[in-house]
């Protein structure tokens, strides 16, 4: 029997409407590169839901690739970028961001978040021409813990940066299922004001692969198209990227999607806490946490895929375990009732 997977959120392929919609324009020419008429289009409708016209848009085919263009293009070679000890640059990314010449200074976090507190020590340590000179925070929404950021948090952490001189870049692999969270209290257009470069996932909610990458700092967008290409992402066939963010925006399917695959997360985050389990971080979107004894999760790992994400005590462990947008609730409810 083949087990089911709640190990990440794009096991799957693509949600059927993006399919549909790649198959109805299949033979349909256009130019090249990204400037096509459907990533026009994709990109006029992502300046609305951001309520920023003043903002450049450029599509990358994953996080990774989004994330070493951004920093590349952003950071002299003198220049660090400050993030948590569990960020994804720093932890898989195959050192990506280091071969490209800069040093991440990282951070111990309780909760994956950075505050002005945690990146005020890191600046205050590096204090002449001898050290790297800490340029860029990088944070996550959600981040690797599935925490999320709240209005205020955000705000204090882009004031800080601001008068600090430093650039805050948010990984948005999984921003979809922040900004739909329950406890979440930011918009688009919140995090469009509160930083100077973002990006918005679509690999990890419903798209075949891709991420918008959006600049909202006028210094950050000359010539950006080169750092594009140079690293291999901008695509001939870049139409494939424009379509699929076009068909996730043009009737909020971007964020049902993400509405869904954080609502069988809770279901899943309830039946635990019923039972009486804690976690390691409490669930606020579709990557849960939650703390098992191993005799539990040896009798899970028989019939479902999950990672074990830390060792507790000699007999508990952190496991992970996420819902996607095509999660089936019968799975989910046949998943619960192994819970003891």
């Amino acid at each position: 029997m083949q087990k089911y997977s709640f190990k990440d959120d794009y096991s799957e392929g693509a949600h059927p409407e993006i399919l549909k919609v790649l198959t109805d324009t299949n033979y349909i020419q256009t130019i090249g590169y990204g400037e096509d008429e459907f990533s026009e289009k994709a990109r006029e409708l992502i300046k609305e839901k951001i309520n920023n016209q003043n903002v450049d848009i450029h599509f990358a085919t994953g996080g990774t690739q989004a994330n070493l263009i951004v920093i590349s293009s952003i950071l002299k070679p003198y220049h660090s970028v400050i993030a948590a000890t569990t960020a994804h640059i720093e932890v898989h990314e195959a050192g990506a961001i280091e071969a490209v010449g800069h040093k991440i200074n990282t951070v111990e976090t309780k909760d994956g978040k950075l505050s002005p507190d945690l990146v005020k020590g890191v600046i205050d340590y590096h204090t002449d021409e001898h050290m790297v000179k800490p340029k860029m925070v990088f944070i996550s929404n959600s981040t690797e813990t599935g925490t999320i950021y709240s209005k205020k948090e955000l705000t204090e952490l882009s004031e800080f940066c601001k008068k600090n001189k430093l650039y805050l870049y948010i990984d948005g692999a999984r921003l979809a299922s922040a900004l739909t969270s329950e406890k979440n209290d930011l918009t688009l257009k919140d995090i469009s004001e509160l930083t100077d470069i973002f990006y918005i996932g679509g690999t990890k909610n419903g798209a075949l692969l891709g991420e918008a990458i959006v600049i909202n700092n006028d210094e950050l967008k000359e010539d950006f198209r080169f750092y594009l290409k140079q690293k291999g992402a901008l695509l001939a066939k870049g139409r494939l990227l424009g379509i699929q963010f076009l068909t996730l925006f043009k009737d909020n399917l971007y964020f049902q999607l993400a509405e869904y695959a954080n609502k069988n997360a809770k279901k899943i985050a309830d039946a635990f806490k019923s039972k009486g389990y804690s976690f390691l971080s409490e669930p606020a979107t579709n990557q849960l946490f939650p703390i098992l004894p191993d005799e539990l999760i040896n009798k899970l790992h028989k019939k479902y895929d999950f990672y074990v994400w830390s060792k507790i005590d000699e007999k508990h462990s952190a496991v992970r375990i996420i819902c996607s947008w095509a999660t089936k609730e019968n799975d989910v409810n046949a998943f619960i009732d192994e819970i003891i």
